[in-house]
């Protein structure tokens, strides 16, 4: 389960993803399983990914949170064709002594 995120690192992702250019996109095979592995091993990369639609702009609405549930990550943003993936990279484990 994701920790809910606050306002103002909600804000400093927004600014974040300002910056980047969109990683993929949405096409004809919309939120296939492998385009879900996709994204899936985006976010394990990056943590913040950007999503553009090419296709598929009239469900959008309903396309972004269902692909953030699908991937266990915040959708942080979606504005016009392109939404905004945030997921935490997993803590590190403590080494054994």
């Amino acid at each position: 389960m994701l920790k809910p995120l606050n306002n103002s690192q909600v804000r400093k992702f927004k600014a974040a993803a300002q910056l980047l250019d969109a990683m993929l996109k949405i096409g004809k095979a919309g939120l296939s399983e492998g385009f879900i592995k996709s994204v899936d091993a985006a976010l394990a990369q990056h943590e913040l990914v950007k999503i553009k639609f090419a296709d598929f702009k009239e469900q959008k609405k309903e396309l972004a949170p269902a692909l953030a549930e699908k991937t266990s990550s915040h959708l942080i943003m979606r504005v016009g064709n392109v939404m905004v993936l945030h997921r935490p990279k997993p803590a590190a484990e403590a080494p054994a002594t």
